[in-house]
């Protein structure tokens, strides 16, 4: 006999199933046995009287074991859902031992085990239904993220991780042994991206993990990560890089409210906002005007600290009723040296970021496609052109204006679900202290 889901009992109600998943919740009362048994669809009611030979195996069960029941669909009002299954016979898969690490069926805060142990037993931290609910719309942003892409003509990569040299700055590198020699785990695809430019592929994606040696220990840092970036040519400058960017995010929200929009809201009570287009944009300088008015203390004029991007984030908000913000124009000295400088003013970049909700999810810009004033930057960065020389060849035989951005979805994911720690909706989350499980 074929499984059937929780989710389709319903129209199988008079009929004889098969049904298999973990034990959620037992409740022995000697004469009869109640199994609350869960699968990926859902929860389903089992009940084992004393006149069948199955209560013995179940009155032995613990919780999170698995195990396959066949049995009848039957109505009943006092049942979850109005529907609970008549057990024939019940067979063990894999027994739990019953004393578990971590629980996996808790109710409210009080007790919560902590978010550290949690992570130590991931895959039973996994088990809990609203935490599976994340990567199932984390399946379906990223379903919708590439079918925006291939919708329109670009191109799939999957550049190496492995690197000969730094893709970003040189101070959140992974150095690794090479055979004989050095190499590094790539920081973003960006230098990959960019040869493919030159390459005449005009517009490419790629999902691909990355790798930073970022020594923090802040909710919304990781030192891997998974990034979607996107590079495009023939662009009259970063505002093409920023339209694009605002369609396929509609496009993700929209695809990820109509699947799973009610759920997260019954689940995380946040309600999926499908963004107006064009999004609000402003100058670093503007921002910093907005924000010295709030009375918002400021650490550097050429960047925004996380409470600013928060204080930002809730100013468009209450004036615009927007949750994205772009913020342009950034000083040279605080992007990288292929960031495409203003014409009319040399020290501001053609860069942008993307705030969602108060946080920074994007960075991207104009890049420098004309091999001599690259040259000239990467210079005034102090970089050694040895080191980069196979990049910088990428722009001596033609290469089209170009630009690009690479996209958080962790980040972007954690704000979408209204959590407040990547680890949350990281599948393992790899930082400073964990490399396990």
């Amino acid at each position: 006999m074929e499984r059937v889901l929780v989710e389709q009992l319903k129209k199988h109600v008079g009929e004889t199933v098969k049904i298999a998943g973990w034990i959620h919740v037992v409740r022995n009362q000697g004469s009869i046995v109640f199994l609350m048994v869960r699968d990926i669809s859902g929860l389903i009611q089992c009940v084992i009287t004393k006149e069948n030979d199955s209560i013995k195996i179940a009155q032995s069960l613990s919780s999170e074991s698995v195990i396959e029941v066949l049995g009848l669909v039957k109505k009943e009002k006092q049942a979850p859902d109005g529907i609970e299954i008549a057990v024939d016979v019940i067979t063990i898969l894999s027994l739990a031992d019953p004393e578990l690490p971590i629980k996996v069926l808790e109710k409210g805060e009080e007790g919560e085990t902590g978010l550290q142990k949690r992570l130590d037993w991931r895959w039973l931290d996994l088990r809990k239904p609203e935490h599976r609910l994340i990567f199932q719309v984390w399946t379906e942003m990223e379903h919708a993220f590439r079918s925006y892409c291939v919708a329109r003509g670009y191109i799939e990569i999957h550049s190496p991780k492995l690197m000969s040299s730094p893709s970003e700055s040189g101070a959140e590198l992974f150095e690794v042994k090479y055979f004989e020699r050095k190499a590094y785990l790539a920081q973003s695809p960006q230098f990959y991206k960019q040869m493919a430019m030159a390459s005449g592929f005009e517009k490419v994606f790629e999902v691909g993990p990355v790798f930073r040696a970022n020594p923090s220990f802040t909710s919304r840092h990781d030192t891997e990560f998974t990034g979607y970036d996107i590079e495009l040519s023939f662009i009259e400058s970063h505002e093409d890089v920023m339209a694009e960017e605002e369609r396929f995010i509609a496009v993700m929200l929209k695809a990820v409210k109509e699947k799973y929009g009610e759920k997260i809201k019954a689940t995380f009570d946040r309600g999926v906002v499908v963004p107006k287009i064009p999004f609000p944009k402003v100058t670093l300088a503007e921002a910093k005007t907005i924000l010295k008015k709030l009375g918002v203390p400021s650490e550097s004029d050429g960047d925004l600290n996380p409470e600013e991007e928060r204080e930002l984030s809730d100013h468009i908000k209450e004036k615009e009723g927007h949750e994205f913000v772009f913020v342009t124009d950034y000083p040279k000295e605080f992007r990288a040296f292929y960031h495409m400088r203003q014409t009319d003013d040399p020290n501001i970049t053609k860069g942008f970021d993307l705030l969602f909700d108060g946080l920074e999810i994007t960075t991207g810009a104009q890049r420098e496609h004309r091999y001599d004033i690259l040259v000239k930057q990467a210079k005034e960065k102090g970089l050694k052109l040895d080191s980069i020389k196979f990049y910088l060849e990428f722009f001596k035989y033609g290469c089209p204006p170009h630009g690009g951005l690479g996209f958080g979805p962790t980040r972007f994911l954690m704000k979408i679900l209204g959590l407040g720690n990547v680890r949350e909706v990281t599948y393992l989350y790899r930082g400073v202290k964990r490399l396990e499980p």
